[in-house]
């Protein structure tokens, strides 16, 4: 038989013991909100022809975006080339050797008009962005920067950025560009308007990497990519 000193002797025991659960309740430790990586050091502020472009924030372009030395996923390209993948927001730069330089990107409604192969024709420091005919049909506003206008003069706030490719296929211009931009947060995302976007210093260093006369390719973009822009 449990008598009543038994049992609260007992009780006192696996009170002191720790084992009760009566009364109990479990502690969790606050949550802790996860710090941004520091993006590397060649994405901090740089001073370009005069232009003094600010550092790329932390924590708004995704990691797998910055630019990094990758194995070659092309290996068929002959170094030199340039390949873009709107579905995947990546841009590659062929190299020698088995590696290929990797760019993240932003894409734009003139990214899925077209698709195939091009050639660099030329490439053009700080350039003046022209809004194309059919642009400013659509948006009056864009009327001082028509071509009859002479364009957006060069500066941090031009659409085209620090740097601009431009694309030719048989000997026609494409409208399509490779080109720098003022907004971060556009990388790795379809967005309303521009062709393939690169963050400022993503740009100059393509330029600097990029030959003249160099192969382009853009692979078609998926409908499902197409109709996300926004």
């Amino acid at each position: 038989m449990i008598t009543r000193r038994v049992f609260l002797s007992a009780a006192s025991m696996a009170a002191l013991s720790g084992c009760t659960s009566i009364g109990s309740r479990e502690l969790t430790a606050p949550a802790v909100k996860p710090q941004p990586k520091v993006m590397p050091a060649h994405y901090g502020p740089v001073l370009d022809e005069g232009y003094a472009i600010p550092a790329v924030p932390s924590g708004v372009v995704p990691e797998r975006y910055w630019r990094q030395r990758v194995s070659n996923p092309f290996p068929e390209e002959v170094a030199g080339t340039i390949i873009i993948d709107p579905n995947a927001f990546y841009l590659h730069l062929v190299e020698e050797g088995g590696t290929a330089m990797r760019y993240g990107v932003g894409v734009g409604q003139q990214g899925f008009s077209w698709a195939g192969d091009a050639v660099m024709q030329y490439k053009r420091k700080w350039p003046t962005w022209k809004a194309p005919d059919d642009m400013v049909a659509r948006n009056p506003e864009l009327a001082p920067y028509s071509v009859a206008n002479g364009g957006m003069a060069p500066g941090l706030l031009n659409p085209l950025g620090a740097r601009a490719l431009y694309l030719f296929d048989n000997g026609e211009d494409t409208l399509y560009r490779i080109h720098g931009n003022p907004e971060a947060n556009s990388i790795g995302k379809a967005v309303s308007s521009g062709c393939i976007r690169l963050l400022n210093q993503d740009i100059i260093d393509l330029y600097e990497r990029a030959q003249h006369r160099a192969k382009v390719i853009v692979i078609s973009s998926t409908p499902t990519l197409s109709a996300g822009l926004t």
